[in-house]
């Protein structure tokens, strides 16, 4: 009798599976980075004022932002994989094609694509943690996506900057598009374990009105929207703030933000780290996740209103100051929703959290441009709309949030697919 066995799937390691994708937000944030480290030159380029290209990055922010909800959905219908790589490609060959634009309408048509590809990092990323890594390593997992994506800004100016300045910025977009693309080969041969219950049954998703109701959704969202205002506005102007105001050229400038984005994901790489340590010694997670938010947003504050009027050496003071802390609190804005909603709900709570913490990208952007233009060229008061939003934040995070443990879902709900 001839015995056939049938061989095992070999199943990608939590970790190994985590370094995929901090990988693909590291390339997600280097591509959309890429229009504020050409900026200057784009801007001459295209006769684009302020406003204008506040409204380019606000064209991105648009239906990364709108879509988040939707996405949750779908992630949990399609599975996390599946929809990643979709993102990613479309979001590839965006930054690609924006190498071949010749006018303002274009450049807001491809925006708008990379939006609509980049809006899944989060939400996918978070199904994959919250079903696939083990609670004891989340906060060195999420610190390892907080290094990607915080490291992708670093590298993208420093090597966009230089090479823009040495080949202009068209080829430099098309590279990076080409080479984005290069992450699906790996991403493709990754295999998954099947999401189950303790008792081998299929997870389920959680309704979206049992998610609406939680009031630590809330707190979150509104801690969000704060921190993420005083991150993009940085995000989107420090390099033309460097260049107009403080009369740094390409490569000084480029010099000076990468090596701020490097410190924002180390720190981000330690806190999850040091996150994930004071878990296992028996710390809750309500104080790991609560303390480094509400420090951020005090500095955040502090620094904001101190960057534009300080000397130089006051100001780069300031804005170190300012990566560190929000690099060391990246970790819990995700942490909080993968530890409370779980695989059966993060997807659609990560999609409203993301939605309503993005919310900055489309107003704040555009309202930053409308300030700079308004004030002839001053950013005095961009900086200071941007450290008074950070009240908001600490009223999110340290009032409205709950603790910081799971939520009791029940047994209703449909099927999710397998990420």
């Amino acid at each position: 009798m001839i015995v056939t066995t049938v061989a095992k799937p070999r199943f990608t390691p939590p970790m190994v599976l985590v370094g995929l994708i901090g990988l693909s937000l590291f390339i997600n944030y280097i591509d959309r980075g890429n229009l504020a480290t050409g900026a200057k030159q784009i801007s001459a380029d295209l006769n684009l004022s302020a406003t204008r290209y506040g409204s380019l990055l606000a064209a991105f922010y648009f239906s990364y932002t709108l879509l988040q909800l939707p996405v949750g959905a779908l992630v949990d219908r399609w599975g996390a994989k599946r929809v990643l790589a979709l993102g990613a490609t479309l979001w590839s060959l965006s930054t690609l094609l924006t190498g071949f634009a010749t006018s303002f309408p274009q450049l807001i048509v491809l925006r708008f694509c990379l939006g609509l590809g980049e809006c899944v990092g989060f939400t996918t990323a978070s199904k994959l943690i919250a079903a696939h890594v083990p609670r004891k390593k989340v906060g060195l997992a999420n610190g390892i996506i907080g290094f990607g994506y915080m490291v992708g800004p670093a590298v993208g100016t420093l090597l966009g900057g230089v090479l823009m300045a040495q080949w202009g910025w068209r080829p430099v977009f098309i590279g990076f598009g080409l080479a984005s693309l290069l992450w699906l080969l790996p991403w493709s041969r990754i295999q998954l374990r099947p999401e189950h219950h303790r008792d081998q049954t299929p997870i389920e998703a959680v309704p979206l009105r049992r998610i609406l109701a939680q009031r630590s959704l809330w707190g979150a969202s509104l801690g969000h929207f704060a921190g993420n205002w005083n991150w993009y506005f940085i995000l989107g102007y420090l390099p033309l703030y460097l260049e107009k105001a403080r009369g740094f050229d390409k490569v000084q400038m480029a010099e000076v933000a990468s090596a701020a984005y490097l410190v924002n994901a180390l720190a981000a790489l330690l806190g999850g780290w040091a996150m994930g340590r004071a878990m296992e010694k028996g710390w809750s997670a309500t104080l790991v996740c609560k303390l480094p938010l509400a420090s951020a947003q005090v500095v955040g504050l502090v620094t904001m209103l101190a960057m534009p009027v300080l000397p130089i050496r006051g100001c780069l003071a300031c804005l170190f100051a300012y990566e560190i802390f929000l690099g060391l609190s990246s970790p819990p804005y995700f942490m909080i929703p993968q530890l409370m909603a779980g695989p059966r709900g993060v997807a659609r709570w990560v999609g409203i959290q993301n939605m309503i913490g993005n919310f900055p990208g489309i107003i704040g952007m555009v309202f930053a441009g409308v300030l700079i233009d308004a004030s002839s060229g001053s950013y005095v008061t961009a900086f200071l709309v941007a450290g008074l939003i950070d009240v908001l934040g600490l009223v999110g995070w340290v009032l409205i949030l709950g603790k910081v443990e799971p939520v009791d879902w029940g047994n209703t709900g449909p099927r999710a697919a397998s990420s």
